[in-house]
């Protein structure tokens, strides 16, 4: 196994070895092997995750307000869905930095470089495991949906 020197820079105790230390004993390792292509986008290719005393599944969240109405372009849904994923961490006492796995689905491969943007402008530098889907989505409106897992 080889670890790519990256270091998670939203953590409190982050070093350049890939790893990132949290209160509560919580560590997360970036795994980025040489015989794997290396990530680009803002994703590692591997999260080791040891110490975690917590974890949190959030269902895929959708680009869909309060009252129902859904916004109109990619860059707008993009936003609204990861203001509904910080509204799940928030609520459960969790942080974006406390993220270790994102799967986002996109209605077609055009959306691919506004999810990118939109996601690390909210991630700022913090790297989780990442996957993401081009596919039908449930409701024809919806361009993206993001399901997310985080640990503490």
């Amino acid at each position: 196994m080889s670890l790519n020197a990256i270091a998670m820079p939203a953590a409190p105790d982050a070093d350049t070895s890939g790893q990132a230390s949290y209160s509560g004993g919580m560590m997360l390792t970036a795994i980025d092997p040489v015989t794997s292509p290396p990530p680009t986008g803002g994703y590692v290719n591997a999260l080791d995750v040891s110490g975690a005393r917590r974890l949190l599944f959030i269902s895929g969240q959708i680009p869909q307000r309060v009252d129902g109405t859904i916004p109109d372009t990619i860059d707008e849904q993009c936003q609204l869905v990861w203001a509904h994923i910080e509204a799940a961490l928030t609520e459960a006492g969790l942080g974006l930095t406390d993220l270790i796995k994102v799967t986002t689905y996109l209605a077609d491969r055009e959306f691919a470089e506004a999810n990118t943007r939109v996601r690390n402008d909210h991630l700022r530098g913090h790297k989780p495991a990442l996957t993401v889907i081009v596919t039908g989505i449930w409701d024809p409106r919806w361009l993206i949906e993001i399901e997310a897992v985080a640990a503490a």
